[in-house]
């Protein structure tokens, strides 16, 4: 079912396993049950550290198979056959689940095993969904770090009756104990935002605790990044903060109208807009986003539109305040 040279790749991969792993398929007698069995037995084949066994489970669905650590309990499962963009998800779950370092900061580690909860988060995706991957990725990592995490992931493909039922329109989609948690690119900060409610308090308060900022920017995509540039450049204390550093541009595979750049890639184009910011003195907050705006008190005065102005005529909204969330 491989390829050679895909499978020179894979077994150089398998070869920094330092702990056994266990693959175990659900699978029923369908084309694709055989086809899922047989991508699982020509990767057991590559090492000696995983193994592959059969199980019966009527609530299981088929077919589909769980990577775990012989004697624990499985905290991933593919629920369809993990090729196209989905085969780099499935290569780091194995090496993940069989002892690779996960890279991810000490303090983000920390803050997953210490989510107070049960969470079931299933996942659909599709084989040629360019935005998926990263989603699989984070949640996997979640529940290898976190006991408590549960991830499935589906391709719509096979479970067509699911979709339907579930009303999933587009894809990555995600479900968090039975509901709906969210679609479209996620990171692991995005979700951990979501899951653990006092993380954007404690954001908030370190946020306040920090020199006063001239200047504030609300979103981190390109409009926000060339105006933490221009700010920074002028010698303005300036601070972003953004729920995704990029914004809708991380969900765009092909951009061809930026000038000067021929033709790139979303996610490429946000990394690149995000180092340059990082190139001037910009403090900037990831997952964070303002829930609103207080006008304090001060003198000024309103024109004939409405806007505020100060004494020299120019808008004023220097001592607005900014709610965090």
């Amino acid at each position: 079912m491989l390829e050679a040279n895909l499978k020179s790749q894979l077994k150089a991969y398998l070869e920094k396993l330092t702990r056994p792993i266990k693959l175990v398929a659900f699978l029923d007698g369908s084309d694709k049950s055989k086809e899922l069995k047989s991508l699982l037995d020509e990767i057991a084949s590559l090492t000696t550290q995983i193994s592959v066994v059969e199980k019966e489970d009527a609530s299981a669905r088929r077919p589909s198979f769980s990577i775990g650590e012989p004697g624990k309990a499985a905290s991933i499962t593919f629920a369809g056959i993990p090729m196209g963009h989905e085969f780099t998800s499935l290569v780091l779950a194995l090496l993940q689940t069989g002892g690779h370092p996960i890279k991810l900061d000490d303090a983000t580690i920390e803050q997953i095993r210490a989510l107070d909860g049960d969470f079931s988060f299933e996942r659909y995706f599709s084989l040629s969904c360019h935005n998926c991957p990263e989603v699989v990725q984070a949640l996997n990592v979640m529940a290898l770090i976190n006991p408590r995490i549960r991830h499935i992931v589906i391709d719509g493909a096979l479970f067509q009756t699911e979709v339907e039922e579930r009303q999933v329109m587009a894809v990555p989609m995600m479900f968090l104990n039975g509901q709906n948690f969210g679609s479209g690119r996620t990171g692991v900060k995005e979700i951990l935002a979501k899951l653990d409610s006092g993380s954007a308090e404690r954001a908030a308060k370190e946020l306040e605790n920090k020199p006063v900022f001239d200047t504030l920017i609300v979103g981190g995509g390109p409009a926000g990044a060339a105006a933490a540039i221009y700010s920074a450049r002028n010698g303005i204390a300036t601070g972003v903060v953004a729920e995704r550093f990029g914004g809708q541009v991380l969900d765009t595979m092909s951009i061809e109208n930026f000038v000067s750049v021929k033709e790139t890639e979303g996610p490429k184009f946000a990394v690149a807009l995000e180092q340059h910011v990082k190139e001037y003195e910009v403090r900037s907050r990831r997952d964070g986003r303002a829930a609103g705006r207080k006008a304090r008190a001060g003198p000024y005065q309103r024109d004939s539109s409405g806007e505020r102005r100060g004494a020299a005529g120019q808008n004023d909204h220097s001592r607005d305040r900014y709610t965090l969330a």
